[in-house]
């Protein structure tokens, strides 16, 4: 399962509900979301988390570090809610060795 970086939270009902409420307080639904995650330098993951992304209206970026271990992937997508967003990220959550920002 992907990590959760500065998850503070016994678990994931928890920190899912948590981020709601902080979705919900500080944007404005339906509108254009940056999604960042890091994978361990596998191109293989990165196209699962494209997959994840298909049907939607998103752009995309991503960088490998200096030495190719790390990639950073941004997705600009957008979303209709908070509860969209938090299923992209439940669903990138089942990918192993992605670190959700």
């Amino acid at each position: 399962m992907a990590n959760i970086i500065e998850s503070n939270h016994d678990n994931p009902e928890e920190f899912y509900k948590s981020l709601k409420e902080k979705l919900e307080q500080q944007h404005n639904f339906p509108e254009e979301y940056l999604f960042k995650f890091i994978v361990r330098g596998d191109s293989e993951k990165v196209t699962e988390i494209i997959r994840i992304f298909d049907g939607l209206k998103y752009t995309l970026s991503n960088r490998e570090s200096s030495k190719g271990t790390y990639t950073s992937v941004s997705f600009q997508c957008f979303v209709m809610d908070a509860d969209h967003v938090i299923e992209i990220y439940q669903q990138v959550a089942k990918i192993e060795n992605v670190m959700m920002l």
